[in-house]
């Protein structure tokens, strides 16, 4: 069993007040100039998750060793010198000898970056002095945790500053602009404009109004079975004669709204295991507003999946309910196991966990997000408000994939003129929801700060959850490419509870590796083997089985073994729990 550390320090008391004094500074000259908001409001706008003091630091420390910048600073000139060599040679037709081997980056993927020499050297320059750059915050002495968060504001530079954000350097615009006569620029200019009065300045990912839930997403029929405050629970109409007896409940992030699980038709995780003759439930959190602000990690737990669990023991009749949780939803899927162990209740016969952190110690690009100055500014936001804005959570989000979520539509809107295009997932995901400020607060601490659940410490409800005694059997899916839920740091909390667990990784991202239908292009890994989970997952990686077919068959087949025989369908609610509405029910609309 992989040992969870211990929590990660705060920032530096030292640099925290050189920061602090800089900002103080800046906000007073920003609000001598503005006199429109205050200086650490302003300033918190303009550095929402502290970039600013690692990058002092960090220039501060490669200032330090001028000898570690000359030479990072030699090779790379020595490099532009062969690539504008290169180039020329390529200028005339001939085959230069220099070919550097770069990762593909679609952004260039335009034949004229290939086929042009200069346009082949802008990237060349381009790639050259991002390796550069790159290369001075990594060998700067710096901890760990300011050289992440280093990196990751000189990637977010050097990315709004690629050659193919801007019209000249962009071909695919510049010949699309020749090809309209130039009114690609002129709807370019346009949607910008447009933008910048109604989106904050962001370009938008979608068209409002291309989807709507109820009508295209969040579509399979069922029935709101139970309310309360915090959440409705939705119990789905059956598609086949018979249904297993143990039925399947699922546990969404809070974070999003449930429906990236059931979207549209033959994209819809909860259509596929009500095909597979599955009684499945949906919690559906309501979208926070201030009145919720001390709304708890606590009330979550009792409110949501285990009261979840009473009605749908009762409607069908159960005694083990099969459990299902993706991502943050997934975390406190396990703390409801750590819980129902701790008060002695067995209602859970298995569970399954998409794309899910339990050990928080190695949390990925979110660390930039989580550390102890981003969260002391969310408090004070949140203290104002009662709640975390839903565009900051978007925002943060987007930050963490700025070429495809941004620049990407940059370019499509701003460059080429053209309209969003019509993407059920993307409609979901511009669906953001709020963070009452008590539980966020809790949670952003316990789990990244602390580590708590994963250290054995964390205590819901009067409880403290023991993980080691969590020994139903689990199913625990990651994605290779995630960047919220990195599939190694998703392996290590598979390798925290008792029990049998089975790991399968995906392909693709997040949330495209949760919505992965039956496709030519899918495929996932898994080790047959039956063994406990090695402790480094790149020895499971070596000893694991690649399979041409999406993860949802190989789930459909572990879950059906555990969830029991035959039998016909319940009634949509109950007595106790008469049906309320139609789902998708009504907190899922709210904005």
């Amino acid at each position: 069993m992989s040992e969870a550390t211990a929590p990660r320090p705060g920032a530096d008391n030292q640099w925290d007040t050189i920061d602090q004094a800089v900002r103080e500074q800046l906000g007073l000259l920003l609000t001598a100039s503005t006199n429109f908001i205050g200086s650490s409001q302003l300033m918190g706008r303009l550095d929402p998750i502290s970039l600013f003091p690692a990058v002092l630091r960090t220039s501060v420390a490669a200032a330090a060793r001028p000898d570690k910048v000359a030479n990072v600073l030699t090779v790379t000139a020595v490099e532009m010198l062969r690539a504008t060599a290169a180039a020329s040679v390529r200028a005339v037709g001939g085959t230069p000898a220099y070919q550097p081997k770069r990762p593909r980056d679609k952004r260039f993927a335009d034949p004229t970056w290939g086929g042009n020499a200069a346009y082949w050297l802008l990237r060349e320059l381009y790639h050259g002095w991002e390796q550069s750059l790159l290369a001075i915050v990594r060998d700067a002495d710096t901890p760990p945790q300011v050289r992440q968060k280093a990196e990751f504001a000189v990637q977010l530079m050097i990315d709004a500053l690629a050659p193919t954000n801007f019209v000249p350097g962009n071909p695919a615009a510049m010949k699309k602009a020749l090809e309209t006569g130039g009114l690609s620029l002129a709807k370019g200019a346009r949607n910008f404009v447009h933008d910048l009065l109604t989106n904050q300045g962001v370009p938008r990912q979608v068209i409002p109004g291309a989807h709507a839930v109820g009508k295209d997403m969040a579509v399979t029929p069922g029935k709101v079975v139970f309310a309360n405050d915090l959440m409705e629970l939705i119990q789905y109409a059956p598609s086949t004669a018979e249904v297993h007896e143990i039925p399947l409940l699922f546990s969404p992030p809070w974070i999003n709204k449930y429906y990236v699980m059931d979207l549209a038709p033959g994209r819809s995780l909860v259509q596929w295991a009500v095909d597979h003759g599955h009684t499945a439930f949906m919690i559906s959190y309501r979208n926070p507003d201030q009145r919720m602000r001390h709304v708890k990690m606590d009330d979550y737990l009792i409110s949501g999946p285990v009261a979840a669990l009473e009605v749908v023991g009762d409607i069908t009749g159960a005694d083990k309910i099969n459990l299902l949780g993706l991502c943050l939803g997934g975390t406190l899927t396990m703390a409801t196991l750590a819980y129902l162990d701790a008060v002695g209740m067995e209602s859970i016969n298995s569970a399954t966990f998409l794309n899910t952190l339990i050990d928080f110690s190695e949390p990925g690009l979110l660390g930039v997000f989580t550390d102890e100055a981003t969260i002391s500014r969310l408090e004070r936001t949140m203290k104002r408000t009662g709640f975390l804005p839903k565009e900051d959570m978007q925002r943060s989000f987007n930050l963490l994939r700025t070429n495809d979520l941004i620049w990407n539509y940059v370019v499509s809107s701003w460059l080429m003129g053209e309209e969003p295009p019509a993407f059920d997932l993307l409609s979901w995901n511009n669906d953001s929801t709020r963070m009452p400020a008590e539980m966020h607060t809790f949670y952003l601490r316990s789990c990244y700060v602390e580590n708590q659940l994963a250290r054995g410490v964390m205590e819901l409800a009067g409880q403290k959850l023991d993980l080691g005694k969590v020994d139903q059997d689990l199913y625990f899916l990651s994605a290779e490419q995630d960047h919220i839920a990195p599939w190694r740091s998703s392996y290590a909390g598979a390798r925290l509870p008792a029990g049998s667990v089975r790991f399968v990784l995906s392909n693709s991202g997040h949330i495209a590796g949760i919505v992965n239908p039956p496709s030519p292009k899918s495929l996932y890994r898994v080790m047959e083997s039956g063994q406990p989970l090695p402790a480094d997952p790149a020895d499971w990686l070596a000893a694991a089985t690649t399979y041409s077919r999406t993860w949802w068959e190989d789930w459909a087949e572990w879950i059906a073994a555990r969830a029991g025989a035959k039998r016909k369908p319940p009634q949509l609610g109950s007595q106790k729990y008469p049906p309320i509405t139609d789902a998708p029910g009504t907190y899922v609309l709210e904005g």
